[in-house]
């Protein structure tokens, strides 16, 4: 097992924190494995949410941060075909760093996921809806799978913006 920024990665049945821990005077980092079943889309958000409260991150930016993993998470269960999904989370004072991590490729769907009592709802709007809650996002795509990335500000700074 690797060792990440002081945090062993974890794939269970069940998604397993890794400690907040504190690399650096300025930077605490925590990391989520959970395998790639709907199920774990709640379990992220939950992981995340607990995290900004252990760091007092301010109440929106925690609602924020759970939106965005939530979104990611649900992007990475619907369309990478991944067996695991990571999500590591770095706060460096400022900023909120999120990032989502698959081993998958990503899948073309074989019908439409909308049902009839589904019509009016929106679908496929969830990059766009990250990239309208952070200050910046990237997605990495490679052999080894995806990684997006996505910075959310805590405090105002010009650097962010």
């Amino acid at each position: 097992m690797a060792l990440i920024d002081g945090l062993f990665p974890a794939t269970t049945d069940r998604p397993r924190q890794s400690r907040a821990t504190r690399p650096g005077p300025t930077q605490l980092r925590a990391q989520c494995t959970a395998r790639a079943v709907t199920e774990s889309v709640p379990e992220l958000r939950r992981f995340a949410r607990g995290t900004a409260r252990q760091w007092a991150v301010p109440e929106e930016v925690s609602h924020t941060l759970a939106l965005v993993v939530s979104e990611l998470v649900t992007n990475s269960v619907l369309h990478s075909g991944s067996t695991d999904i990571t999500t590591r989370i770095v706060f460096d004072g400022v900023a909120l760093t999120v990032e989502v991590t698959d081993s998958g490729r990503w899948l073309g769907r074989d019908a439409d996921r909308r049902m009839a009592e589904d019509e009016d709802a929106a679908f496929g709007r969830g990059l766009d809806l990250v990239r309208a809650c952070t200050s910046w996002c990237t997605i990495h795509l490679s052999p080894a799978g995806t990684s997006v990335v996505a910075r959310l500000p805590v405090v105002e700074s010009g650097a962010d913006r």
